[in-house]
Protein backbone atom coordinates (compact mmCIF):
# COMPACT_ATOMS: atom_id res chain seq x y z
CA UNK A 1 0.00 0.00 0.00
CA UNK A 2 2.98 2.36 0.34
CA UNK A 3 3.74 4.64 -2.59
CA UNK A 4 7.22 5.68 -1.56
CA UNK A 5 9.23 7.47 -4.16
CA UNK A 6 6.29 9.10 -5.93
CA UNK A 7 6.35 12.87 -5.79
CA UNK A 8 3.45 14.49 -3.97
CA UNK A 9 2.40 16.54 -7.01
CA UNK A 10 -1.19 16.79 -5.77
CA UNK A 11 0.00 18.31 -2.48
CA UNK A 12 2.12 20.89 -4.30
CA UNK A 13 -0.76 21.65 -6.67
CA UNK A 14 -3.17 22.29 -3.80
CA UNK A 15 -0.59 24.52 -2.10
CA UNK A 16 -0.01 26.41 -5.35
CA UNK A 17 -3.73 27.02 -5.94
CA UNK A 18 -4.11 28.20 -2.32
CA UNK A 19 -1.23 30.64 -2.72
CA UNK A 20 -2.55 31.98 -6.04
CA UNK A 21 -6.01 32.52 -4.59
CA UNK A 22 -4.54 34.12 -1.48
CA UNK A 23 -2.78 36.67 -3.69
CA UNK A 24 -6.02 37.12 -5.68
CA UNK A 25 -7.96 37.89 -2.48
CA UNK A 26 -5.39 40.51 -1.53
CA UNK A 27 -5.93 42.18 -4.91
CA UNK A 28 -9.72 41.62 -4.94
CA UNK A 29 -11.01 41.08 -1.36
CA UNK A 30 -14.58 40.58 -2.63
CA UNK A 31 -13.45 37.09 -3.76
CA UNK A 32 -13.70 36.02 -0.12
CA UNK A 33 -17.45 36.75 -0.23
CA UNK A 34 -17.83 35.00 -3.59
CA UNK A 35 -15.81 31.87 -2.69
CA UNK A 36 -16.31 31.62 1.09
CA UNK A 37 -18.95 29.31 2.54
CA UNK A 38 -21.91 31.06 4.14
CA UNK A 39 -24.69 28.75 5.39
CA UNK A 40 -27.44 31.29 4.60
CA UNK A 41 -26.43 31.58 0.94
CA UNK A 42 -25.20 28.04 0.32
CA UNK A 43 -28.17 26.98 -1.84
CA UNK A 44 -27.62 29.91 -4.18
CA UNK A 45 -23.81 29.43 -4.19
CA UNK A 46 -23.24 25.66 -3.88
CA UNK A 47 -19.69 25.84 -5.29
CA UNK A 48 -18.55 27.39 -2.02
CA UNK A 49 -18.59 23.97 -0.34
CA UNK A 50 -15.32 23.37 -2.24
CA UNK A 51 -13.99 26.82 -3.12
CA UNK A 52 -13.76 27.93 0.51
CA UNK A 53 -11.03 25.29 1.00
CA UNK A 54 -8.75 27.48 -1.14
CA UNK A 55 -9.39 30.84 0.56
CA UNK A 56 -7.50 32.10 3.62
CA UNK A 57 -7.84 35.22 5.76
CA UNK A 58 -4.28 36.28 6.39
CA UNK A 59 -0.62 35.40 6.16
CA UNK A 60 -0.59 33.36 9.39
CA UNK A 61 -3.74 31.48 8.39
CA UNK A 62 -2.40 30.37 5.02
CA UNK A 63 1.13 29.80 6.33
CA UNK A 64 -0.03 27.51 9.15
CA UNK A 65 -2.36 25.56 6.88
CA UNK A 66 0.08 25.15 3.99
CA UNK A 67 3.03 24.14 6.20
CA UNK A 68 0.84 21.55 7.93
CA UNK A 69 -0.51 20.37 4.57
CA UNK A 70 3.01 20.05 3.18
CA UNK A 71 4.30 17.86 6.04
CA UNK A 72 1.21 15.78 6.80
CA UNK A 73 -0.04 15.71 3.22
CA UNK A 74 3.29 14.64 1.73
CA UNK A 75 3.61 11.87 4.30
CA UNK A 76 0.06 10.62 3.73
CA UNK A 77 0.47 10.88 -0.06
CA UNK A 78 3.51 8.57 0.15
CA UNK A 79 1.55 6.19 2.36
CA UNK A 80 -1.73 5.85 0.45
CA UNK A 81 -1.14 7.34 -3.01
CA UNK A 82 -2.53 10.26 -4.96
CA UNK A 83 -6.12 9.13 -5.49
CA UNK A 84 -6.77 8.17 -1.89
CA UNK A 85 -5.01 11.30 -0.66
CA UNK A 86 -7.23 13.49 -2.85
CA UNK A 87 -10.32 11.58 -1.73
CA UNK A 88 -9.45 12.10 1.94
CA UNK A 89 -8.52 15.75 1.46
CA UNK A 90 -11.63 16.82 -0.44
CA UNK A 91 -14.11 14.52 1.31
CA UNK A 92 -12.76 15.73 4.66
CA UNK A 93 -13.05 19.35 3.59
CA UNK A 94 -16.59 18.85 2.27
CA UNK A 95 -17.76 16.94 5.36
CA UNK A 96 -16.21 19.66 7.52
CA UNK A 97 -18.19 22.22 5.52
CA UNK A 98 -21.40 20.22 5.96
CA UNK A 99 -20.76 20.21 9.72
CA UNK A 100 -20.23 23.98 9.50
CA UNK A 101 -23.49 24.52 7.60
CA UNK A 102 -25.41 22.43 10.15
CA UNK A 103 -23.72 23.70 13.33
CA UNK A 104 -22.64 27.30 12.66
CA UNK A 105 -23.74 29.72 15.36
CA UNK A 106 -24.75 32.25 12.71
CA UNK A 107 -26.02 31.40 9.23
CA UNK A 108 -24.43 34.63 7.99
CA UNK A 109 -20.88 33.85 9.10
CA UNK A 110 -18.39 32.90 6.38
CA UNK A 111 -16.06 29.91 6.65
CA UNK A 112 -12.79 29.89 4.75
CA UNK A 113 -9.64 27.81 4.90
CA UNK A 114 -8.33 24.30 4.36
CA UNK A 115 -8.31 23.30 8.03
CA UNK A 116 -11.15 20.77 7.77
CA UNK A 117 -9.37 19.00 4.92
CA UNK A 118 -6.07 19.13 6.80
CA UNK A 119 -7.67 17.67 9.94
CA UNK A 120 -8.93 14.82 7.72
CA UNK A 121 -5.36 14.16 6.54
CA UNK A 122 -4.12 14.26 10.14
CA UNK A 123 -6.93 11.94 11.26
CA UNK A 124 -5.92 9.29 8.73
CA UNK A 125 -2.31 9.50 9.89
CA UNK A 126 -3.32 9.23 13.55
CA UNK A 127 -5.09 5.93 12.88
CA UNK A 128 -2.67 4.45 10.36
CA UNK A 129 0.51 5.47 12.16
CA UNK A 130 -0.46 5.70 15.85
CA UNK A 131 3.15 5.81 17.04
CA UNK A 132 4.26 8.48 14.58
CA UNK A 133 6.20 11.20 16.38
CA UNK A 134 6.29 14.76 15.12
CA UNK A 135 8.28 17.77 16.19
CA UNK A 136 5.87 20.36 17.54
CA UNK A 137 7.20 23.71 16.36
CA UNK A 138 10.24 21.76 15.07
CA UNK A 139 11.41 21.33 18.69
CA UNK A 140 9.24 19.16 20.95
CA UNK A 141 8.84 15.49 19.90
CA UNK A 142 5.29 14.29 20.55
CA UNK A 143 3.03 11.55 19.23
CA UNK A 144 0.95 12.85 16.33
CA UNK A 145 -2.33 12.03 18.09
CA UNK A 146 -1.35 14.34 20.97
CA UNK A 147 -0.53 17.19 18.60
CA UNK A 148 -3.79 16.76 16.67
CA UNK A 149 -5.82 16.59 19.88
CA UNK A 150 -4.11 19.66 21.38
CA UNK A 151 -4.59 21.74 18.24
CA UNK A 152 -8.19 20.60 17.88
CA UNK A 153 -8.96 21.63 21.46
CA UNK A 154 -7.11 24.94 21.19
CA UNK A 155 -8.79 25.85 17.90
CA UNK A 156 -12.19 24.82 19.19
CA UNK A 157 -12.23 27.62 21.75
CA UNK A 158 -10.74 30.55 19.87
CA UNK A 159 -13.24 33.08 18.55
CA UNK A 160 -13.72 33.18 14.79
CA UNK A 161 -12.56 29.60 14.24
CA UNK A 162 -14.81 27.16 12.37
CA UNK A 163 -14.38 24.31 14.83
CA UNK A 164 -17.29 22.55 13.11
CA UNK A 165 -15.20 22.16 9.95
CA UNK A 166 -12.27 20.86 12.01
CA UNK A 167 -14.54 18.31 13.68
CA UNK A 168 -16.10 17.12 10.41
CA UNK A 169 -12.69 16.74 8.75
CA UNK A 170 -11.24 14.92 11.73
CA UNK A 171 -14.19 12.51 11.89
CA UNK A 172 -13.81 11.67 8.21
CA UNK A 173 -10.05 11.22 8.61
CA UNK A 174 -10.39 8.89 11.57
CA UNK A 175 -12.96 6.72 9.76
CA UNK A 176 -10.93 6.68 6.53
CA UNK A 177 -7.78 5.83 8.47
CA UNK A 178 -9.56 2.91 10.10
CA UNK A 179 -10.74 1.65 6.69
CA UNK A 180 -7.31 2.04 5.08
CA UNK A 181 -5.56 0.39 8.00
CA UNK A 182 -7.98 -2.53 8.03
CA UNK A 183 -7.62 -3.04 4.27
CA UNK A 184 -3.82 -2.87 4.54
CA UNK A 185 -3.85 -5.62 7.17
CA UNK A 186 -6.08 -7.77 5.01
CA UNK A 187 -3.92 -7.06 1.93
CA UNK A 188 -0.70 -8.19 3.63
CA UNK A 189 -2.04 -11.43 5.13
Amino acid sequence: MAYRGSRPVAVWTIIGVNLLLFIATIIAPNLILLLGLQPASFLSRPWTIVTNLFIHSGVWHILANMITLYFFGSFLYQLIGRNRFLLVYFAGGILGNIFYILLASSPFSIAIGASGAIFAVAGVLVVMMPRLRVLLYFIVPLPLWVVVLVFFIIFSFLPGIAWQAHLGGLVLGLVAGYIFRRRARYYYR
